[in-house]
C-alpha cells in the first residue's frame, strides 16, 4: 500500500474567540485560505498538482456553510481545477482531514492532497448549527446527552481527579506555552495574519497567560455546576449513567478548560511518487490512525480506546511513542488519559495544549499535528501520537513517524 507522506504543515495563531479578538474581522473563508496559500508558496507547488482539499469544519452555518475548502481554496489562488470536500467529526474535523487524506493517498486515489481545518469561533459561535442530541428530546434521552462540561466534571468525579489537581494542570499549560513561544519553538510552522492592507493583525496564540497560577484559578467559580444541578437534571442522568457516584463534583472552569478561539491549520500529504515527481521533501509519514465511539454520557474518554485502536493497527506498544499530543479540552481529558497509560507528563503535551492556547475546534486537530511534528524535529525523536475526544461520545487517534 503506498504510504502516506507528511510534507509539511502550518498554521495561524489562535486568536480569541470573542468580538474583541484580534482575528474576529477576519471572514473565516479568508482565514482558512492563509495555512493553503502558504503550503504552495513554502513548497514551490503549483496549484493544479493538488488533488483534493480537504478541511474540517464544525459549526458550518454562515460564513462558514457551503464547502468552505472549495470557498478558500479559490480565495487562496487554487486553480478552478482543484476540488474541495469539508468534514465534521467534531473537535478531531481538523485531524480526520488529514486522516480522510492519507487513506486517500494509501489507496491509490489520489497523490497530493492539502489537509486541515478552520473555525472562526468568534463569527460563527459553537452550537450556531443545532445539534440533534441537545435539542431532540427523544434523542436526548436515549443518548444520555449532558453538556461537555458536565461530561468533563463527571469524568473528574468518576476517576478522582480534584480541583486542585485539574488547576495545578491548567497553570502547568500556560508555563509551557508561555515557554515555548519564548523559544521559539512555533516558528517554523505558525504563519502570522494580516489584514487587507498587508498590516499585521496577530504573529501569536493570544489566548495564552503567563502569569496563570494555580491559586488565581482557584479563585474561579465552576462553569457547569448550575447547569449540571438545574432541570432537565444533567447531574442526575450522569449518575443513573454510572450508578457507582452519588453526586457529581463541578471542578471545571474558563480557566482549566479549553479556550474559544480562531484560528486555521493545513497539512501538505503525498505519495512516495508524487515526493520525487515534484521535488518534495517529506517530513514523516501516516503510520496509523483510528476513531472510536464511546458511551455518549461520558462522552469525553474516547482518545483512550482511538489510542489502543491506532497501536494496534500500527504493530506499536506505548512504549513506542515518543511524544504525545492529547487535547486539552478540559484537564480531566488530559489526566485520565496520562492515568490510563501510565505516561510520563514530560513528553505529553510538552509545549502546553488548549486549555493556554485555546481551540479552534475545526482545525485543532491539525495544529496537532504540526505541533508534535515540530516537536520530534526539534528533539530528534522519532514517533509521536496525536489524539482529540470528540463530543457526542468519538475519539480520534494518528500516529506520525519521522522520514
Amino acid at each position: 500500500m503506498t504510504e502516506a507522506l507528511i510534507v509539511d504543515a502550518v498554521r495561524t495563531p489562535r486568536g480569541k474567540g470573542r468580538r474583541d479578538g484580534a482575528l474576529h474581522m477576519v471572514p473565516a473563508v479568508t482565514l482558512a485560505a492563509v495555512p493553503l496559500r502558504t503550503i504552495l508558496e513554502r513548497n514551490t507547488l503549483a496549484s493544479r498538482q493538488v488533488d483534493d482539499v480537504v478541511l474540517g469544519c464544525v459549526s458550518t452555518v454562515g460564513e462558514q456553510a457551503g464547502c468552505i475548502a472549495r470557498s478558500a481554496a479559490l480565495l487562496a489562488g487554487y486553480g478552478d481545477s482543484v476540488p474541495g470536500v469539508q468534514d465534521n467529526r467534531f473537535c478531531a474535523s481538523g485531524l480526520e482531514a488529514v486522516n480522510l487524506a492519507a487513506a486517500q493517498i494509501r489507496a491509490g486515489f489520489g497523490e497530493v492532497f492539502v489537509a486541515g481545518g478552520i473555525e472562526s469561533m468568534s463569527r460563527v459561535p459553537m452550537g450556531s448549527d443545532g445539534f440533534p442530541m441537545a435539542v431532540d428530546p427523544q434523542l436526548a434521552r436515549i443518548t444520555g446527552f449532558v453538556p461537555q462540561g458536565v461530561s468533563a466534571d463527571l469524568i473528574a468525579t468518576k476517576f478522582g481527579f480534584t480541583r486542585n489537581r485539574c488547576d495545578d494542570f491548567a497553570a502547568e499549560s500556560h508555563k509551557r506555552a508561555a515557554n515555548a513561544w519564548q523559544d521559539n519553538r512555533f516558528c517554523k510552522s505558525v504563519i502570522p495574519v494580516s489584514d487587507t492592507a498587508g498590516l499585521p493583525l496577530l504573529d501569536r496564540d493570544e489566548h495564552i497567560r503567563p502569569d496563570t497560577t494555580a491559586a488565581r484559578l482557584a479563585e474561579l467559580n465552576p462553569s457547569f455546576q448550575d447547569i449540571g444541578e438545574s432541570m432537565p437534571g444533567f447531574d442526575a442522568i450522569c449518575c443513573m449513567r454510572h450508578p457507582d457516584l452519588d453526586h457529581i463534583d463541578h471542578v471545571h472552569h474558563a480557566g482549566n478548560s479549553s479556550g474559544i478561539c480562531d484560528g486555521a491549520a493545513a497539512v501538505l500529504l503525498a505519495s512516495r511518487d508524487a515526493v520525487q515527481q515534484h521535488d518534495l521533501k517529506p517530513r514523516a509519514r501516516i503510520r496509523s490512525a483510528a476513531r472510536s465511539g464511546t458511551e455518549p454520557t461520558i462522552m469525553l474518554t474516547g482518545p483512550i480506546p482511538a489510542t489502543r485502536r491506532a497501536l494496534a493497527a500500527a504493530g506499536m506498544e506505548m512504549t513506542d511513542i515518543d511524544l504525545v499530543e492529547v487535547n486539552e479540552a478540559f484537564a480531566s481529558v488530559a489526566l485520565l488519559y496520562l492515568q490510563t497509560f501510565d505516561l510520563d507528563p514530560v513528553r505529553v503535551n510538552p509545549n502546553g495544549g488548549a486549555i493556554a492556547m485555546g481551540h479552534p475546534i475545526g482545525a485543532t486537530g491539525a495544529m496537532l499535528l504540526g505541533t508534535a511534528l515540530d516537536e520530534l524535529e526539534r528533539l530528534d525523536l522519532e514517533t509521536a501520537l496525536v489524539t482529540l475526544c470528540v463530543g457526542g461520545g468519538m475519539g480520534v487517534a494518528t500516529i506520525i513517524e519521522r522520514v
